[in-house]
C-alpha cells in the first residue's frame, strides 16, 4: 500500500472523498452526486488557496458546509465506538446507564464533527487541480438502498488513489456517506480498532476515552 502507517494521510483523502452532497429529493444517483459535488469541493479548495492561511476559520466553516449534510457523523461514530455503543448493550443498560450512552455517542459525535474537519482540512489544499473520475453506475442503482461508488483520484503518483464510497439512503431517501476504503483501508475499521484499544487502557470509561481523544485532534489540528 502506498500510504505505508500514515494515518493522517489516510484521512486527508478520507475527508476529501466525503465531499459529497446528499441530494436525493433531485433524484440524482449516488454516481451522479459523488461526481457533481466533487467538483464543488475542488472548487472550494482552489479558492481556499488564496485566503486559508490568513483565514482559516472561513475555510473551515466552507469545508464542514459541504461535509455536514452527507455525512452520517452519528453513525460513523457509534460505528467507532462498535461493541460499547451497540444496540445489545444499549438494551443491556437501565435506564440512567441508557442515558449516560446515548450522552458520551453525542459527545463523540461532535468530537468526530469537528475534529477531523478542523484538523485535515488544511490536508485538502494539497489536493487543488486533482482529476477525478467516478465509476458509472448499475442500472438498477435506483432501487438500491446501499450502494459502493468507485472514485479514482489522479494526482502526481502515476497511478490514480482508488476510493471506495460505501453510501446508503436515510429515512428520507436522502444519500448519506456511511464509510470509505481508501486503497483497500477501510478507515472506519482503523478508528473502531483505536477506540477499543482506548477503551481497554480506560478499563471501559468511555468518558475517559472521548476526552482524551478530544484532546488528540485539537493536538493534531495546532500541529497542521
Amino acid at each position: 500500500m502506498r500510504f505505508g502507517s500514515q494515518l493522517t494521510s489516510l484521512v486527508v483523502l478520507f475527508l476529501f472523498a466525503l465531499a459529497v452532497r446528499a441530494e436525493g429529493q433531485d433524484g440524482a444517483g449516488a454516481h451522479d452526486v459523488v461526481r457533481s459535488t466533487s467538483e464543488r469541493i475542488m472548487v472550494v479548495v482552489a479558492e481556499a488557496q488564496e485566503y486559508a492561511d490568513e483565514d482559516s476559520e472561513r475555510y473551515y466553516a466552507q469545508v464542514q458546509e459541504i461535509l455536514d449534510p452527507v455525512i452520517d457523523f452519528r453513525g460513523f461514530a457509534r460505528g467507532v465506538m462498535g461493541p460499547y455503543a451497540s444496540s445489545e448493550r444499549y438494551r443491556s443498560l437501565d435506564e440512567p446507564g441508557r442515558a449516560q450512552l446515548r450522552g458520551q455517542l453525542d459527545r463523540f459525535t461532535e468530537v468526530m464533527r469537528i475534529g477531523l474537519v478542523r484538523t485535515y482540512s488544511k490536508g485538502l489544499l494539497a489536493f487543488g487541480g486533482s482529476r477525478i473520475e467516478v465509476s458509472s453506475p448499475a442500472p438498477d442503482e435506483a432501487q438500491q438502498s446501499k450502494v459502493a461508488v468507485e472514485q479514482l483520484i489522479y494526482t502526481e503518483d502515476s497511478k490514480p488513489y482508488i476510493v471506495i464510497y460505501q453510501m446508503g439512503r436515510d429515512k428520507s431517501g436522502d444519500w448519506k456517506l456511511r464509510n470509505v476504503i481508501i486503497e483497500n483501508v477501510n478507515l472506519g475499521e482503523i478508528y473502531r480498532n483505536q477506540f477499543e484499544a482506548a477503551a481497554r487502557k480506560q478499563d471501559g470509561n468511555l468518558d475517559a476515552v472521548i476526552e482524551s481523544w478530544s484532546a488528540i485532534e485539537v493536538k493534531d489540528d495546532g500541529e497542521s
